[in-house]
């Protein structure tokens, strides 16, 4: 395998026409230059340079080597440079994928202060509700995954095989139309919601509203599902049902006509950003998760 490191005394060797020489200019000794130059002609399998008296003169094969040299020493700097540039989060690229209210929570704050600290860290984001977004991770289609999983759940989500950062803990709050009769009320209980028609949201939220009823004695009659946050929030007030959701949730859409109430004893969700361990060690992913992280706690 012929090295880099032999292919720069090589051109010197050319240039200046000895080894002594090549070694001033490199900064070596004579006799390490013969040693690589020995080196090289052993990796080429064949002889680079012929001796003629004090004159060095390159071979067919030698010549050849020293014109590809050039463009492969110019990539290989050009390389060396991009990498040190991402490394030191002058340059780099992370693709997010988040979950939509933590897109309009925690991301823009995690965002605006890494384009801060690193402006020439791009990041590029989509979003999925896990385990979909967990899935995309694993299968090499993001960086970092912003997920969550609710405490308590069946069949909790495996994530040994990732990096788990945790960022916090989302209780989930009742959400009544202003005419509703529980509207003024400090703290209820959920079942206090027994007879009310309901307004669910994804899937997954949905499964553990049904549990969580469930739990309480009584199964929630849902007239309506979707997994918009606002369309939520907008049937709720217009009058049509009851609904809990996450705080995150509650904190990106204006609750117009509806009212917040605590939900005891308490359901909480917990919010994480996943990497894989080794896309952890990436200083551009490192820098989001913290950034994240930092988010969580404004």
């Amino acid at each position: 395998m012929i090295e880099a490191r032999h292919l720069r005394v090589l051109r010197a060797v050319a240039a200046t026409g000895s080894f002594s020489a090549a070694a001033r200019e490199l900064g070596c000794t004579q006799p390490a230059v013969s040693q690589q130059m020995k080196a090289l002609e052993t990796s080429a399998g064949t002889p680079l340079l012929i001796r003629t008296g004090r004159e060095m003169r390159l071979t067919q094969a030698g010549e050849a080597l020293v014109r590809h040299a050039a463009g492969i020493l110019a990539g290989l700097t050009a390389a060396e440079e991009e990498v040190a540039a991402i490394a030191g989060l002058r340059a780099g690229r992370v693709r997010l994928v988040s979950f939509p209210s933590g897109s309009s929570t925690l991301v823009p704050t995690a965002l605006a202060a890494l384009r801060a600290e690193h402006p020439g860290t791009r990041v590029s984001l989509v979003e999925a509700e896990p385990p979909r977004s967990v899935e995309m991770l694993r299968e090499g289609d993001c960086d970092v995954a912003l997920a969550f999983r609710y405490e308590g759940a069946h069949a909790a989500e495996e994530w040994d095989d990732l990096v788990v950062r945790p960022l916090l803990a989302d209780r989930l709050v009742g959400l009544v139309p202003e005419s509703h009769r529980l509207a003024g009320a400090g703290s209820v209980t959920i079942d206090a919601f027994a007879d009310d028609p309901w307004i669910a949201g994804c899937p997954r939220c949905r499964r553990q509203l049904v549990d969580v009823c469930r739990g309480a004695g009584f199964a929630p009659r849902i007239d309506f599902a979707t997994d918009d946050y606002p369309a939520v929030v907008g049937l709720v007030g217009a009058g049509l049902g009851v609904a809990v959701l996450p705080e995150l949730a509650i904190e990106s859409v204006r609750p117009k006509g509806a009212r917040t109430v605590t939900v005891e004893p308490p359901v909480l969700r917990e919010i994480v950003a996943l990497t894989l361990p080794d896309l952890s060690q990436v200083p551009a992913v490192a820098a989001t998760l913290d950034h994240l992280a930092k988010a969580a706690t404004r």
